[in-house]
């Protein structure tokens, strides 16, 4: 058998020396081998190498790349086409196939790497670990060249058997490391008494375990020390409760807090929320409601039941008394008032008497009685009236008086004459002659002396507005002045009850500013329905008032019209003309400018809610310069300007002025004033001078007899109503002579010449017992009467005895 083995390899060696005569090129290798392959007997797929001389099978290619891993335990695919020659594509391919069908192997990056590879690097942390105790995961990849992910998993498996360590937060620590860092946070955790963050205390073990390992050691995550606590948690090592991962609270100072919560709770029957946060318990209301099931949760304090029977007891007693109490008062001082409101609110005697209306709650804390705030408004309600007709009229005159300053500063007429007040006796001593007697100034008809004085009446308001007869609806006014203000209603609070003065005035919280806040929109509503049923029951009597009022005017405005006209028939007589101008002034227009004045006035003050007292006098109304100026600075507007106009022109020395300003003061009122016709003239004159015969008839003075006598003579003459003083009789009769015989005006003046001579007698005479000038006075007064006859016959006619 070696024989023929050797002689085989003779023959072979003989051969390989031989050579060839015959040589194939590398294209006849080629088509040789494509025709092997047509022929089917290279079955098989062939591969080129990179050179393109060789060929190689998938097979050996396979067996190559498994010999290069077994070899290496790592390689990279681009390697492996380097070392075998191969494309790259089908190394690629091929590898893939390798690393499917070998379990062991892996394919990551372009690398295969094999398990065997694993565990000796697996073997080599191992040992890193003994040295330096720690290894972070990343820095492994990082030296390793793969991904942190990678590295983890392969070593998870490994944890125990290969590599004694423990795998945490992307750090592997030896079993002696994680016991020491364990019993770190096992002392750390047990010295801790209150509630606490573990994050706050790993960061301390952070810098004391980073000062143990030096500046070359790895800093530890937090997630390593919650996990040991964790660990050490389950296993009952620590006692205590852990809420949201991070907050430890001991439960010894949990067995602590709820005894000082019992404590204080069984001890108060209340605890305050800011005491459960000092004691560290952030759900209060949670905490004890489930503590004590019977409790009640306020604002800011925990009670118990028995609190709001107390209080329930003490404000029973106050709205028993009709009094008040402050709940706050006798509550602690940890209660606000939102507390005491909500206790309030639990109290039955407080629920039962809120449900009958037989107390309030004022400001969450105070409960007063319906009886303790009805008798302090039923006197201030008083008081507020006053307050507000005081209001109103200070207000009218006010108001008005601002209005009236342009009217004011117009220059008054300094050419006024003596002022005497209507009324005075005609026996009063004058100076000269020429003083005016009463009966002389007085020469007016009866239906003049006899007009009613304008009544006072309650509050309306229906004034006749601006000319043309339109009317101006009746309100109320819309100003406020007549409401009292706050500060005013708690000062009459205060004087009610005086107690409440300590509670200050300024303090927004006190039971005196909330009573005021209640009280006064009560007098608001009560002071504006008064207004408002004064302002329709006064409404007709304003009516009333201004019809009254028109009735006077029309007459006397006639009578007044009339009386100027006798005015033309001395115009060349100026010194006369001025006379009998201010007589009428003085007369008979004082008597309608002071009606009108009054009646306005009057009107005003119910248009401003003022109630005025009725009046029954039937008296006319007579002021004087200074009442007729003060009147018209309480009107309104323009309506004081005219008035204060009116007032003047009756100082002055024209009728017509007055008449002027007087038309004017009427337009703006609303009155209607009739003008003087031709019919309406013979009509007033017939009347004047029926009343006038009648006076005369009836007569027994002979000094006034006079006056009428030549009244009645110039209406008989030139048909005019004159009114002349006394001083202004001589110049009348004068004006007389065209229109009378000798005899008649004989007479006239004979009796006026006398009657000069009695008058100045009375005013010399001392009226002591020896004076001589009384008989002069009797002889005289003798002479007239003696004469009256005579001089009634000149208007009277042959009815009245001549004189013997």
């Amino acid at each position: 058998m070696d024989e023929e083995l050797l002689e085989l390899q003779r023959q072979f060696e003989f051969a390989q020396q031989v050579k060839s005569s015959v040589r194939l090129s590398d294209r006849n290798v080629v088509e040789l081998v494509q025709k092997l392959q047509e022929l089917r007997v290279i079955d098989f797929d062939l591969l080129h190498t990179v050179t393109g001389k060789e060929y190689i099978t998938q097979e050996q290619l396979r067996n190559e790349i498994a010999t290069e891993i077994g070899k290496l335990g790592r390689v990279s695919v681009i390697d492996l086409a380097d070392t075998i020659g191969v494309d790259l594509y089908h190394v690629e391919k091929q590898a893939q196939d390798v690393v499917l069908t070998d379990p062991a192997l892996m394919l990551v990056q372009g690398e295969i790497i094999s398990q065997s590879y694993w565990d000796s690097i697996a073997e080599e942390i191992n040992e890193r670990l003994q040295e330096c105790s720690q290894i972070s995961v990343a820095e492994l990849a990082g030296q390793l060249q793969v991904g942190s992910e990678l590295v983890q998993s392969v070593l998870e498996p490994r944890l125990g058997t290969l590599v004694k360590a423990r795998l945490e937060g992307g750090q592997l620590y030896t079993p002696a490391y994680v016991a020491r860092v364990t019993a770190m946070v096992r002392g750390a955790s047990r010295g801790i008494f209150v509630p606490s963050n573990l994050s706050a205390l790993w960061t301390q073990l952070q810098q004391l375990v980073q000062e143990m390992n030096g500046s070359s050691g790895v800093a530890v995550e937090n997630a390593f020390f919650q996990s040991i606590f964790n660990r050490l948690l389950k296993e009952e090592e620590m006692l205590g409760s852990l809420r949201a991962g991070t907050h430890w609270t001991p439960t010894v100072f949990a067995v602590a807090q709820k005894e000082c919560v019992d404590s204080f709770f069984s001890q108060n029957s209340y605890i305050p929320y800011e005491t459960m946060q000092k004691l560290g318990i952030s759900q209060a209301v949670q905490f004890l409601q489930s503590r004590y099931p019977d409790g009640k949760p306020l604002s800011a304090v925990f009670i118990h039941s028995s609190m709001i029977e107390m209080l329930d007891s003490t404000t029973e007693d106050a709205i028993e008394q009709n009094s008040w109490i402050d709940s706050l008062s006798v509550l602690p001082a940890s209660f606000t008032s939102q507390d005491a409101n909500k206790m309030l609110l639990l109290c039955p005697s407080v629920q039962s008497a809120l449900k009958a209306e037989k107390a309030l709650i004022l400001g969450e804390s105070y409960v007063i009685s319906s009886g303790f705030i009805k008798g302090i408004y039923d006197q201030i309600e008083k008081e507020a009236e006053a307050f507000s007709i005081q209001a109103s009229t200070a207000s009218m005159i006010d108001h008005p008086s601002k209005s009236s300053e342009s009217a004011e500063s117009i220059p008054a007429n300094t050419d006024k004459g003596s002022k005497k007040k209507k009324g005075k006796s005609a026996s009063m001593k004058t100076a000269t002659v020429v003083t005016v007697t009463d009966d002389e100034e007085d020469a007016r008809p009866k239906s003049k002396r006899n007009q009613k004085k304008g009544r006072d009446s309650s509050s309306s308001q229906k004034l006749d507005s601006k000319a043309g007869g339109k009317k101006e609806s009746v309100k109320a006014p819309e100003g406020n002045n007549f409401i009292p203000p706050d500060g005013w209603v708690m000062k009459k609070i205060v004087d009610s009850v005086p107690e409440f003065e300590d509670e200050g005035m300024e303090n927004p919280d006190s039971i005196l500013k909330h009573l005021a806040d209640l009280m006064r929109p009560m007098l608001i509503n009560s002071l504006k329905e008064r207004r408002k049923k004064i302002f329709t029951e006064n409404a007709d009597r304003m009516k009333r008032l201004m019809d009254d009022l028109q009735k006077k005017l029309d007459e006397s405005f006639l009578n007044m019209q009339l009386y100027e006209k006798a005015l033309e028939l001395f115009e060349d007589d100026q010194s006369t003309s001025v006379v009998l101008h201010r007589h009428l002034l003085r007369t008979t227009a004082a008597t309608i400018a002071d009606t009108l004045l009054h009646d306005l006035d009057i009107l005003n003050k119910l248009k401003n809610g003022i109630e005025v007292g009725d009046s029954k006098a039937q008296d006319p109304v007579l002021l004087d310069s200074s009442e007729r100026s003060a009147l018209a600075k309480n009107l309104n507007g323009s309506l004081s300007r005219k008035a204060l106009a009116l007032a003047e022109a009756l100082e002055g020395k024209r009728v017509d002025a007055f008449m002027t300003t007087f038309r004017d003061l009427a337009e703006e009122s609303g009155l209607g004033l009739k003008k003087l016709d031709k019919k309406l003239e013979r009509n007033l004159l017939h009347s004047y001078r029926k009343d006038l015969i009648s006076q005369v008839s009836t007569e027994s003075d002979p000094v006034a007899l006079l006056a009428k006598v030549v009244s009645l003579l110039y209406i008989k003459a030139h048909n005019r109503a004159l009114q002349a003083p006394g001083r202004a009789i001589a110049a009348a009769i004068s004006h007389l002579k065209e229109k009378l015989d000798e005899s008649a005006y004989k007479t006239l003046t004979d009796y006026q010449t006398a009657t000069v001579t009695l008058l100045a007698l009375m005013s010399a005479s001392t009226g002591e017992e020896h004076d001589c000038s009384a008989d002069r006075i009797l002889t005289k007064r003798e002479l007239l009467e003696s004469q009256m006859p005579v001089l009634k016959s000149l208007v009277l006619g042959d009815s009245q005895p001549q004189q013997p």
